[in-house]
């Protein structure tokens, strides 16, 4: 099993939910995070006085699939991410040890 965690565009999050279903992912984690990569960020004017934004907004999604599901997800996020624009995300897939549903105490594959 693998954790599947995607930092995007905050505007690419439907379009990215929906390659995620058509893939057979039945569940995702979405939180709203603020940082930066390459992008570092920009000035912006706000009452005449310029500032700088050093974290720029960002969508989190984490998803937990299994090795079976696992490049069909990474594929489906990356191309419904993809703006070809600097600052598109980064996809992270970790190792996942464990996964136990806790209303039912199914464990790994079958809590999924």
């Amino acid at each position: 099993m693998k954790m599947v965690v995607a930092v995007i565009k905050p505007f690419k999050l439907d379009d990215v939910r929906e390659a995620l279903a058509e893939v057979g992912v039945q569940g995702i984690t979405v939180s709203e995070v603020k940082g930066f990569g390459r992008q570092k960020g920009h000035t912006e004017l706000y009452r005449g006085a310029e500032y700088v934004v050093d974290f720029l907004p960002k969508i989190k999604i984490e998803v937990a699939v299994t090795e079976a599901l696992l490049e069909r997800v990474v594929e489906a996020i990356t191309n419904a991410a993809h703006t070809g624009k600097i600052g598109d995300g980064k996809i992270f897939v970790y190792a996942l040890d464990r996964v136990i549903r806790i209303r039912t105490g199914e464990v790994d594959g079958d809590a999924l």
